[in-house]
């Protein structure tokens, strides 16, 4: 039964082109993180890299699991597998498979630079298992954990959403506000409530995959010990074996459910009329919903509540209480500061303008079918450019408010000038710009541009930190990237160099920008002519 699955997955033209993408990546990735770990002694620096790497594996499995995952009940062709004699959980559970082997693959490729780096002995022999397992079981985790979480009903996301919000709070009070001042901080509560929240709290700091990475790689701390490294590594493994199993077996059981919710659900004709929202634009209006039906409100809880707090530990200077925590601001610090957070942010706010999710569909199949219906009726380029527009400002605008709080923070501090926030800010909006346009322009080709967003998202900053690194300034004004970063870091400010990227990344703006506007209705029904009737293109 397995093997028709493993066959399309690895032969169809798209998702095996997506594939060798994606190892390139990954390769080149982890080739430029082994160099700056070669380059480096200090300690802490190599836990950030490894740190980095654990990212990466979150990420990928995210996206070669998870997207994949919650992607397939969209289709109505998957009502005939589900029809046919092979039950819906093994369909699930194969492609769930399919999708594990794939991102196996895409891991045992980085093998040889990280055992390389164990060869000249940047690392330990030892450091190999975390380094390895720890993202790829946490990449698992996360793809699955997802899926479950989509498959959800709605009311069950609902309280999910409280729950969560619940969750961001406490991180933000214990994790961030108490950090390193957490006893004290519990020392006025009953012995009993004060030991078991201590304990607690102690636990899942020290037991998940961020914390085992930063224990295991501080052996310069006079209270490191190794068995307590392995013991910690070990809990933390068994841990995230035990969510993915829960997960994968509440997916598997809303498989079918999902499904039917997606197809079958009846309208409620309670609902309250939409004639208003939808105006003259109703392409635009439907771009927006469909966007919004995973809103992502935990992500910006945390994003804006983490913003909000640094913003308030840098105008507060020196006169931070002393018995509140800042180590979570100062290891920020370390990694670039406010710049550095306020451009992830302001990369993140661009993210759904590049990758175009208001108008796309993740098949060739589902995009003809789209396709078939709106190129019949009297669109233009420019309602197809307002909905992918309205879609994508109104998916990425919330991430703007960490960004904006920041640079407020860093102007009233003083630690940069309001003529350096403004080009900030400046940069950040071309930046957002420019990324939609690139976006735009794929989908007028009739691609999805899967590729050149990847790029975008995470080799441009890569990029920047690879020239920012070498003291490259000057041609890291040119990466589009830059623009939200570099008036805003120390010796840097606004040069020549920043304002001819700026001239740049806008020309390029405005050319992507015409042309997608040109040729989108010609190009995108070349495209249909040429892939209606395709049936495993991806």
């Amino acid at each position: 039964m397995l093997r028709p699955f493993f066959t399309v997955a690895m032969t169809a033209p798209g998702r095996h082109r997506a594939f060798r993408q994606i190892v390139v990546g990954h390769v080149a990735l982890l080739s430029v993180l082994a160099w700056f770990a070669d380059q480096t002694t200090d300690p802490k620096k190599l836990e950030a890299i490894a740190h980095f790497i654990l990212v990466v594996g979150i990420v990928e499995g995210a996206t070669l699991i998870g997207w994949r995952l919650t992607q397939l009940p969209k289709s109505q062709a998957l009502e005939f597998l589900l029809t046919s004699p092979i039950q819906p959980h093994r369909v699930f559970l194969a492609e769930l498979l399919v999708g594990i082997l794939r991102f196996a693959l895409i891991w045992l490729a980085g093998i040889p630079i990280l055992g390389g780096l164990a060869f000249i002995g940047v690392i330990a022999p030892e450091d190999l298992g975390p380094l390895l397992l720890l993202p790829f079981l946490s990449g698992m985790a996360t793809g699955i954990t997802l899926t479950a979480w989509v498959y959800e009903p709605v009311s069950v996301r609902r309280i999910g959403e409280v729950l969560g919000l619940f969750g961001v709070l406490i991180y933000l009070v214990v994790g961030v506000l108490a950090g390193e001042k957490l006893l004290q901080w519990l020392i006025e509560l009953p012995g009993p409530l004060r030991d078991g929240l201590f304990y607690s709290i102690v636990f899942i700091n020290d037991h998940n995959p961020f914390g085992v990475i930063r224990y295991w790689f501080n052996r310069q701390d006079p209270f490191y010990v190794a068995w307590i490294a392995v013991e910690r590594f070990t809990i933390t493994v068994a841990l995230i074996v035990a969510v993915i199993v829960i997960a994968t077996s509440r997916a598997t059981t809303r498989f079918l459910g999902h499904f039917h919710d997606r197809h079958y659900r009846p309208i409620d004709s309670r609902r309250a009329s939409q004639e208003d929202q939808i105006g003259d634009r109703p392409l635009s209006w439907w771009a927006v919903r469909r966007v919004m039906e995973y809103s992502g409100r935990v992500n910006l809880w945390l994003a804006g509540g983490f913003s909000l707090l640094y913003a308030v530990f840098l105008i507060a200077g020196d006169q931070w209480p002393s018995w509140m925590g800042k180590g979570a601001f100062l290891l920020f610090e370390q990694w670039g500061g406010a710049a550095a957070v306020a451009c992830a942010l302001s990369v993140l706010a661009a993210v759904p303008g590049v990758f175009q999710f208001g108008l796309w569909d993740p098949t060739i199949q589902d995009r003809c079918r789209r396709l078939e219906l709106l190129l019949l009726t009297e669109l233009t380029a420019g309602d197809y450019w307002h909905a992918s527009l309205a879609a994508a400002w109104k998916r990425g605008r919330g991430y703007f408010f960490g960004p904006v709080v920041l640079w407020f923070a860093l102007a009233y501090s003083g630690r940069n000038s309001l003529l350096e926030v403004i080009a900030t800010a400046t940069g950040a909006a071309m930046l957002w710009v420019f990324s939609f346009a690139v976006g735009f322009r794929t989908f007028a080709r009739g691609t999805t541009g899967g590729g050149i967003a990847s790029l975008m998202t995470f080799g441009l900053p890569m990029l920047l930190a690879g020239l920012v690194r070498l003291n490259w300034l000057n041609l890291a004004a040119l990466v589009p990237t830059g623009l939200c970063y570099l008036p805003l870091r120390p010796g840097v400010g606004i040069t020549f160099a920043w304002v001819a990227g700026m001239l740049v990344t806008g020309g390029l703006t405005l050319w992507l920008t015409r042309s997608g506007l040109g040729s989108a209705d010609a190009e995108l029904r070349r495209w249909f002519d040429a892939n209606q009737g395709r049936h495993s293109a991806t």
